[in-house]
């Protein structure tokens, strides 16, 4: 009889601040795993602080990937992760390990799981921030931004014509791909998406609170520790560059864009620790909306006294024989 295929991956998500790094450091402690991140923040170099990357010492505890690998100038798009993180899988799997993806960007396990769309759909998130934008700068600039990103699609537009301009920036900003890439390589998407590793509706394990006031509580302390270790130095370090601007998916990061405004004298600085904790708390409650769309996630009530020894009795009932 022959013998059951292995688990392909487990994945651990969960909003920020839920203690996805801590649990996956406990299933390495128990399991020969290799960590993939899913997070969008935790790939550029530099930009350690804010995203709460994993320290020196949890990185060499147990391998780690797809952590520091682009600087903060190049965008990192949900289909370069969806290449890179199948890749890494059977890499892993190849030594006989079993490859643990970890994160909080919901739009990459979206896109592992379900594969990438040839397009990216409508984002209302993005839209809305574009329109502010437009509000505050002229179409005419966002064309000329356009122009940087996408100079091909920008050349075929007015810099009036606000509906195509706001839509092209928007497939930019979501996948990191211009509109004209889409256009030119439609079927060779298309085909990749189909190759897309079909996840086991039993694989993933999701953190999430009962109770919001404690992720609210664990985003504070978090975030005044990023103060305390010299979050603000970091920007500015990052701001020193010269080539870095708000606009980029990096400095658009949660800490990072309002820390930025704040420097550029927006509104007083005063203000950015109300301001950070309180555009986390939005970014968590996105994240606990994606989460609640997949049926397939197994949920821990990450605050809970047991919630490790949970996520520890999940990840021993996955990797049990069949």
């Amino acid at each position: 009889m022959a013998s059951p295929e292995p688990l392909p991956y487990i994945a651990l998500a969960g909003p920020t601040a839920a203690g996805k790094t801590a649990a996956a450091l406990a299933i390495a402690e128990e399991h020969a795993v290799e960590i993939i991140s899913v997070d969008s923040a935790l790939v550029y170099r530099g930009m350690d602080i804010g995203t709460a990357k994993p320290s020196a010492a949890e990185l060499a505890a147990v391998p780690h990937h797809l952590i520091n690998i682009r600087d903060p100038l190049h965008a990192y798009s949900a289909a370069e992760f969806v290449r890179d993180a199948e890749a890494l899988m059977a890499d892993i799997r190849a030594r006989g390990k079993l490859p643990l993806l970890v994160g909080g960007t919901m739009l990459y396990f979206k896109a592992l799981f379900d594969g990438i769309d040839p397009m990216p759909s409508a984002n209302p998130e993005v839209r809305a921030q574009l329109e502010q934008e437009a509000q505050a700068k002229g179409w005419p600039a966002m064309h000329a931004e356009l122009a940087l990103v996408d100079p091909i699609t920008a050349a075929r537009l007015a810099p009036a014509d606000s509906q195509r301009i706001q839509r092209a920036l928007e497939v930019y900003r979501v996948s990191g791909q211009p509109l004209s890439h889409f256009h030119a390589t439609q079927n060779a998407i298309k085909t990749e998406a189909a190759c897309a590793i079909p996840v086991r509706a039993t694989a993933l394990i999701s953190l999430e609170p009962d109770d919001r006031a404690w992720l609210h509580n664990r985003i504070a302390q978090r975030f005044d520790a990023m103060l305390a270790q010299g979050f603000l130095d970091e920007v500015q370090a990052l701001r020193a560059r010269g080539d870095l601007h708000p606009d980029l998916p990096s400095m658009r990061c949660v800490g990072y864009r309002q820390a930025w405004e704040a420097l550029d004298g927006l509104w007083p600085m005063a203000e950015l620790r109300d301001k950070g904790i309180f555009a986390t708390r939005q970014l968590a409650k996105r994240q606990i909306t994606w989460l609640r769309s997949m049926p397939q996630r197994q949920v821990v009530a990450c605050d809970q006294p047991d919630a490790l020894d949970q996520v520890l009795h999940k990840v021993r009932k996955l990797l049990e024989p069949t």
